[in-house]
């Protein structure tokens, strides 16, 4: 009996940890969630260097915890932070929270130089013929919400942004087969600016 009851508060306080954390997902994948949002926000938003997960496609979620788990992904906060944090995370887990996170309506990060955002847009829709690079809305749509492991882009903070684009122009990659790597090594500073000015406004 009191094996039984030990048990029951044990259930009791996991859920009760989850409860706080956010209401939509409660029981044991809770905690998973709380070791998320200790860098990602309590709503999956994001800081500067941790993306916003709120609203990603579930798909892209997927793919990047196994990216990260086969150490694909290796910029070096990935390498630092995500490596070890996504170890031991099982495929049902990852399911759980991608499915979660993506459920989280995203609110942009409108953390950008407003006054070249009109630059970033144009990239974004043409391209640069010149460079012949192809506008990025060919794959990530014209609202930048992306589609199935094409990620979300519209509303991501603007330093996020800006180093992802860098890091890929220095030749880190965030996953197996990624056209971005190339894509970037053909961006200017200012294109970079202007691009992740622009997106960060985007809702």
């Amino acid at each position: 009996m009191k094996r039984i009851a030990r048990k029951l508060a044990f259930k009791i306080t996991l859920l009760a940890i989850a409860v706080s954390i956010d209401p939509v997902l409660a029981g044991e994948d809770g905690l998973a969630v709380r070791n998320c949002t200790w860098c990602h926000g309590t709503s999956g938003q994001g800081y500067m260097v941790a993306p916003r997960l709120a609203g990603q496609q579930p798909a892209y979620l997927l793919k990047q915890i196994k990216d990260l788990r086969e150490h694909t992904r290796d910029n070096p906060f990935s390498r630092q932070y995500m490596w070890g944090a996504v170890a031991e995370l099982d495929p049902l887990a990852a399911r759980d929270l991608a499915a979660y996170f993506a459920s989280i309506r995203p609110k942009p990060a409108d953390d950008g130089d407003s006054s070249l955002a009109a630059a970033g847009r144009t990239i974004y829709m043409e391209g640069i013929p010149e460079a012949n690079i192809a506008a990025c809305y060919a794959c990530h749509g014209p609202d930048g919400v992306g589609v199935r492991d094409i990620p979300r882009l519209g509303g991501l903070a603007y330093f996020y942004l800006k180093a992802r684009l860098e890091q890929w122009g220095q030749g880190y990659h965030s996953g197996a087969g990624t056209p971005m790597p190339v894509v970037a090594r053909q961006l200017g500073p200012k294109e970079i600016e202007a691009l992740a000015s622009y997106l960060s406004f985007v809702r």
